[in-house]
């Protein structure tokens, strides 16, 4: 029987109500970066599902759980040189 790779789970997940914004970490030869995917909790029958399907009253907040999520990346410390990743070097937070 082959091996079950195991499951890559979450740094940080971000949710207000059924909207979740999960961070996930990659480690690479310049350091620990981040990636988010946002999705939309969903019931199908009794099955918990998820879309990347966003409605117009849905939106905001997509805004604030990305919010949190750049936020909770930078206050982590392992994003990295801010002024490297976006190329500029005045920027100050």
């Amino acid at each position: 029987m082959p091996k079950q790779a195991k499951a890559h789970k979450p740094a940080h997940e971000v949710r207000m109500g059924r909207i979740r914004a999960a961070i996930w970490e990659n480690e690479t030869a310049n350091g620990t970066r981040h990636n988010v995917t946002i999705s939309r909790l969903y019931k199908d029958g009794d099955e918990w599902k998820d879309s990347t399907s966003f409605g117009r009253d849905d939106l905001p907040l997509v805004e604030k759980v990305a919010s949190l999520a750049h936020a909770w990346i930078y206050n982590s410390g392992h994003s990295g040189n801010a002024a490297r990743d976006t190329g500029r070097d005045d920027e100050t937070f």
